[in-house]
């Protein structure tokens, strides 16, 4: 008897079991013939994902066919869409591209380039680059790519055609002026390296500048090497220059800010609803604590460059110089999905020293304009004038040295540097805001490259090279043909910083940005404002 009920008390469960199972079976088969009572959930309140069975119901029983993945991608868009602006989903053919940047390499033939009258034009073959170990020349024209046509394709396209796999190969047919034939190129892509620091050069015997354009796997890595370069050459100031630099790791930034802070030093912390609180401290490592120090900054700076920003300035560390930074205080985690795309999700906001969050305000239904804030800037006054920025005053924080710092929309800088837009250059303005010198600049190199292959290094450039008056006037007749005209008075005030600019631009496309920011500093006015600094 004990045996049996001992049978009964195994099986039971098993048996209700199975009925429950049966049982909603069944249900749901008669849900489906029941048409004036459908539902998509059979299962009443039991924990599912919508989503997916929204998609699966679609994708099963839609009247045409669809696309799932399409649906799952505009699905996921528009629930971040309702959260704020960086959180983002990358899809899997996109998350390379979007990750190479901040990774420090990537894989490829190694050239920069620019689409030129829909043409791939070949700016500079990377230095030791497959592209330049098969003899790829600045100026060459990517005709073809593996025999298709690249005329007229778009910039993303042409880099998904050149880039690939390290190992693999791409054919490229090639139009080279003085040839009179396509030359074909089979080029082996490589690993290439990327760069966060775009220059590094001593401006005076005592003045350094070092320019970062953004904070990935590499930075303090180039930024330690070249400061320690800068540092053998006599350098006790630095000009760290943040302009335009959108950020990247945060970790890079805390390294970078770790140079200059003593030990102990608060340096940024983050916090989230769901993330305590995490500190970032200076360290004993920081080889340039004595070095005066001057960072530059505008609209352009953003999110990690605000850390850096933000911790020198509420240290009292070092004079922030420019405009008003981005405003980006928001942390994002990247997960990956078994699909290979990836969430970056934000999960926390960042403080500077001082506990202000320079995150600025945003709608939910308004990213757009929330991205195109300097249009506003500028059109409010801004970004010309420091008394058209308004604080608001729950916002204001102190620094230990006694300064008053703002949060709630970017780093307000020390000096305020304003956007020149003076009556006295308005043909250059006009000039150098269209591209006009940007191209004119392109297309003398281009017609130029056997005479322009002497210069080797900066140095004989900048000795041996300036725009002459005949071109200078071939300039102001191109710009009369895109419809750019002044007077006689205007066009001579302009000259002399036309020819600046012409020249930088000139220098860029044979040796890179070393030749560029040396000339362009010239006429840089937030530049020159921190050197005067400096040299006080």
């Amino acid at each position: 008897m004990n045996n049996r009920n001992s049978k009964i008390s195994i099986y039971l469960p098993i048996a209700f079991a199975f009925v429950l199972v049966a049982g909603m079976w069944i249900g749901s088969l008669l849900d489906k013939q029941q048409v004036s009572n459908t539902s998509i959930f059979p299962f009443g309140n039991v924990t599912y994902t919508k989503v997916d069975d929204v998609i699966d119901y679609i994708s099963h029983n839609y009247v045409d066919s669809v696309d799932v993945d399409e649906m799952e991608t505009f699905a996921i868009d528009g629930m971040l869409q309702d959260l704020d602006p960086h959180s983002q989903y990358i899809p899997a053919d996109e998350l390379k591209e979007v990750n190479d940047p901040l990774m420090g390499s990537f894989e490829g033939i190694g050239i920069s380039f620019r689409i030129e009258k829909d043409t791939i034009t070949v700016i500079n073959p990377i230095a030791g680059g497959p592209s330049e170990k098969v003899g790829l020349m600045a100026g060459d024209r990517i005709v073809k790519i593996d025999d298709s046509l690249a005329v007229g394709i778009s910039n993303s396209m042409a880099i998904k055609k050149l880039k690939g796999p390290k190992g693999t190969k791409v054919k490229v047919s090639v139009f080279r002026r003085g040839v009179p034939r396509l030359m074909d190129f089979t080029i082996t892509r490589d690993v290439i390296p990327t760069y966060s620091l775009d220059i590094a050069y001593m401006v005076t015997g005592d003045i350094g500048y070092i320019k970062l354009n953004k904070f990935s796997a590499t930075t303090f890595k180039e930024f330690d090497k070249a400061a320690k370069d800068l540092k053998n050459q006599g350098m006790t100031k630095l000009i760290l220059d943040l302009r335009g630099n959108a950020g990247g790791f945060l970790r890079a930034a805390i390294n970078v800010a770790d140079e200059f802070l003593a030990d102990g030093k608060l340096i940024v912390y983050t916090e989230g609803r769901n993330r305590p609180r995490n500190y970032a401290f200076a360290t004993s490592k920081g080889e340039l604590l004595n070095d005066t120090l001057a960072v530059l900054i505008d609209e352009g700076t953003a999110s990690a460059s605000e850390i850096v920003a933000g911790a020198i300035q509420d240290n009292d560390r070092g004079l922030i110089i420019g405009r008003r930074s981005f405003g980006k205080g928001l942390v994002q985690e990247q997960i990956s999905l078994p699909d290979g795309s990836a969430l970056r999700l934000t999960v926390a906001r960042y403080y500077t020293p001082t506990g202000r969050c320079i995150q600025r305000p945003y709608e939910k239904d308004k990213f757009e304009d929330y991205y195109t804030d300097w249009i506003h800037r500028y059109e409010d006054g801004e970004m010309t004038n420091a008394d058209s920025i308004r604080f608001n005053d729950s916002l204001k924080y102190t620094t230990p040295g006694g300064k008053t710092v703002y949060g709630g929309g970017g780093i307000m800088p020390d000096i305020y540097v304003p956007l020149i837009t003076d009556s006295v250059h308005t043909f250059y303005n006009s000039l150098a805001n269209k591209g006009i010198i940007f191209q004119f600049a392109f297309d003398y190199t281009d017609a130029h490259r056997a005479a322009l292959q002497k210069f080797k290094d900066f140095e004989s450039f900048d000795r041996g090279f300036n725009m002459s008056n005949k071109d200078y006037k071939d300039l102001v007749a191109y710009a009369a043909e895109k419809g750019i005209t002044a007077s006689k008075e205007k066009i001579k005030v302009s000259r002399d910083k036309i020819k600046i600019l012409f020249k930088a631009y000139v220098g860029r496309n044979i040796l890179n940005e070393k030749g560029f920011y040396p000339i362009y500093h010239e006429i840089d006015t937030t530049f020159k404002r921190a050197v005067y600094e400096l040299e006080k």
